[in-house]
């Protein structure tokens, strides 16, 4: 097994032992890009001699006995929306920023201070409005999408071109990139990290979350992105500033490796919403992987999604109109330097009236009240990431066998979008492969910063199944 094939577990494992040094690791992962990135068009900006730079400090610290976690000396790739400082933040767009940024964003300053080695910045869909993610293929089969608008990291991660990553979710685009690519995505409640230094789509619905290969990696991410100690804030440090409720602590209940027992746990199975247009292959992936959460021991509930037909209004309701004024100005000045898609979405911002974004709002208090009464009845809700497995590139719509016809991104949206409005945390895992041969993902969601939970369901899954994959085998 080559360094680049090892989870982020297994890598800080081989290093905290003295099996495998930083530098080794990252020559591993950077090898790794050099042989599949013209295939993939993961990365928009790669930072080969800094992360160098970075792999040496981090293995002479930990042979001087300054170990900082499991991250130390770990490669990850950073959505080109999440400022690293001297690397700029394009977007991927043409629009792109004018100087690279002086400081990092802070969950890139928490990373940095975990001893994470920063490789580059992955594509994005431009300024994150968009499920596909064009620049990028998909990890699995190079004629389809990659997803979006996180794409660049779940390729990266799927390909064995980075250890983790790091990406942003407005309305599915962790989620759906890592089914897609058959990864790990993990947005965790809103507000529990830090957008500062975060380009921002719609500031009220966006996230930022790790992209990685087994549940076990994405609970070690996101416990370094909270932290612990010093003042609200400072790097490795919980933010406080914008939400309520408990501190989370998103490692401390995962079970033990081996152990896949969920005895007393309430999973709900929605009735309606999440299995209505579904690929039934993906459906018959989804309810095989809810069959083996049931083995493990959980009790199975259907449940009923509240105001479940005003989920996709309220969703654009809200996105739209805040995605068209952050853009205000450079809309007005330059409007030839978005692309098509980017432009439509933001020019028919301008259009939606005020009352229609406070009825948006409004639906979506409403809604958080009620899920919060749903988490009263279980503790977590299971259903699909995405409703169908990647489209070719270029595919505009997907028919439906009752004669629905639906925009590709309205549907993969779909199913992602409850989970930002509410603010509840949402894990993607893999599953399938459903009847293509590609990947899908099954979706659990818990109660506000109860990540601890919804990664020990996600873990035992893994755990049982035994569906845990290295790096895609990468085709000429």
């Amino acid at each position: 097994m080559q360094p680049y094939e090892l989870t982020l577990a297994g890598a800080a494992a081989a290093i905290r032992a003295g099996e495998l040094s930083p530098v080794e690791l990252t020559e591993s992962v950077l090898g790794r890009i050099g042989a599949v990135e013209d295939r993939l068009g993961a990365y928009v900006t790669l930072a080969a001699a800094s992360a160098r730079r970075s792999a040496v400090r981090a293995e002479r610290e930990i042979a001087a006995g300054r170990h900082r976690g499991p991250l130390h000396g770990i490669p990850f790739g950073l959505k080109d929306l999440i400022d690293a400082a001297g690397l700029p933040t394009t977007a991927s767009s043409r629009v792109g920023a004018p100087h690279p940024p002086a400081t990092d964003s802070a969950v890139a300053a928490r990373l940095s201070a975990a001893g994470a080695v920063l490789l580059g910045k992955t594509h994005t869909h431009e300024f994150g409005y968009g499920l596909t993610t064009p620049q990028t293929r998909n990890a699995r089969d190079h004629a389809r999408i990659a997803g979006g608008s996180s794409g660049g990291s779940a390729v990266a991660v799927a390909a064995g071109a980075a250890t983790f990553a790091l990406g942003t979710d407005t309305g599915g685009s962790i989620r759906v990139p890592a089914a897609l690519n058959g990864v790990v995505g993990l947005k965790p409640t809103y507000g529990l990290l830090p957008l500062h230094g975060v380009t921002s789509l719609s500031w009220s619905l966006d996230h930022v979350g790790p992209l990685t290969r087994t549940v076990e990696d994405a609970a070690l991410v996101l416990t370094a992105l909270v932290g612990r100690e010093g003042p609200p804030g400072t790097p490795g440090t919980a933010d406080t500033t914008r939400r309520s409720g408990p501190p989370a602590a998103p490692g401390t209940d995962l079970p033990p490796p081996g152990s896949a027992d969920l005895t007393g746990l309430r999973i709900g199975i929605p009735r309606q919403h999440y299995f209505e247009r579904v690929d039934p292959g993906v459906e018959a992936s989804v309810r095989t992987a809810i069959d083996q959460l049931h083995a493990c021991g959980a009790e199975l509930m259907d449940i009923d999604i509240p105001m479940a037909r005003y989920l996709q209004a309220t969703q654009w309701g809200l996105m739209v109109p805040e995605a068209t004024a952050a853009h205000e100005q450079t809309l007005r000045s330059a409007p030839e330097l978005y692309g098509e898609d980017v432009r439509v979405l933001l020019e028919a911002g301008a259009f939606v009236p005020a009352g229609d974004h406070l009825r948006a709002q409004r639906s979506r208090a409403l809604m958080r009240e009620a899920w919060a009464e749903l988490f009263q009845q279980v503790d977590v809700v299971a259903a699909p990431s995405v409703p169908m497995a990647a489209v070719r590139a270029g595919q505009q719509s997907v028919q439906w066998p009752d004669g629905t016809v639906e925009a590709v991104s309205d549907a993969y949206v779909r199913l992602c979008a409850p989970a930002n409005i509410t603010g509840v945390p949402a894990l993607s895992l893999p599953v399938g492969p459903d009847g293509t041969g590609l990947p899908a993902g099954l979706q659990l969601m818990g109660r506000p910063f109860d990540e601890a939970t919804v990664l020990r369901v996600g873990r035992a899954y893994e755990t049982a199944s035994g569906n845990v994959d290295g790096p895609v085998p990468v085709a000429a």
